[in-house]
């Protein structure tokens, strides 16, 4: 099965490595350059090497899954089964990519989004092709569960198609309404912006905000680190959509979280967020 996956950042690299674990899928990973695709296949062989020279994969099977990817543009893809948008997390950069798609891909193609809040709705607003919401999490590899969101109008054909695909690849599929968040950031992510209220009104550390919330929750990680491995740029965006979306003011996004991103301080993919990185 040929699949496309395109935007080559953390996760559209991350869910091109999960499909090319499998013995059943042909990627290609393409981004807005050749260039930048070409950066997110390094970041997964780089990957690749860490987990030989800890002894968790051989080399023959890293070998095996880098060979299942390729890089390219949207003419690469036109003839691919399942075409995965993984890109900015913009509604009008969503749907002009998916338009294009709509345009060039082959009849028998499946769209589907990675969105984390968007509407799949809005997104499959005039395209002939079926639009699924197909929600990884981070790190893709790693994560079990993929959201499989529906549209208004995707066909129950594509939805399972896209949940029998979300097994294949060892992952366990739940089937979700089009809303705003869906079901895990929609409980997720307002949870991280009330840990950073905590912080901004000096009732704790960041350290003991995250300390608190594992040992007092058994949580496998603090809101405000898991923030940083998240990403405040996407925390950010998600607030305002469920914000917006719902007209609910308890879901306005918290002020040092807006600073912390205009100050270019995103978390671990910057080197900074509220704790530091190397």
């Amino acid at each position: 099965m040929k699949v496309g996956v395109i935007g080559a950042g953390t996760m559209g690299s991350g869910i091109a490595e999960a499909f090319a674990g499998g013995l059943a899928y042909e990627v290609v990973l393409g981004d807005v350059t050749l260039d930048l695709a070409q950066r997110g296949l390094d970041r997964i062989a780089a990957g690749q090497d860490k987990l030989v020279a800890k002894g968790k994969r051989t080399r023959l099977q890293a070998d095996h899954l880098l060979g299942n990817i390729a890089v390219g543009g949207l003419e690469d893809v036109v003839e691919a089964d399942l075409v995965v948008e993984a890109v900015l997390e913009r509604m009008d950069v969503k749907q002009e990519l998916f338009a294009k798609l709509d345009e060039q891909c082959a009849e028998k193609t499946i769209l589907a989004t990675n969105t984390s809040s968007l509407s799949v709705t809005e997104l499959a607003k005039g395209l002939r092709h079926p639009l699924v919401g197909m929600h990884f999490f981070n790190p893709a590899p790693v994560m079990k569960l993929v959201e499989v969101v529906s549209g208004a109008d995707t066909p129950k054909e594509a939805l399972d198609a896209v949940c029998g695909i979300a097994a294949d690849l060892g992952k366990t599929p739940v089937v979700v309404a089009d809303s705003a968040g869906f079901v895990v950031n929609r409980i997720l992510i307002p949870m991280i912006n009330e840990a950073v209220e905590v912080l901004a009104s000096g009732t704790a550390s960041a350290e003991d905000v995250d300390t608190a919330m594992k040992l007092g929750a058994n949580h496998p990680i603090g809101p405000l680190a898991l923030g940083d491995l998240i990403g405040l740029d996407v925390c950010l965006a998600i607030m305002e959509v469920l914000q917006s979306e719902t007209g609910d003011p308890k879901y306005r996004p918290h002020p040092m979280l807006r600073r912390y991103v205009r100050a270019g301080w995103l978390g671990r993919k910057s080197g900074r967020g509220f704790f530091a990185y190397e």
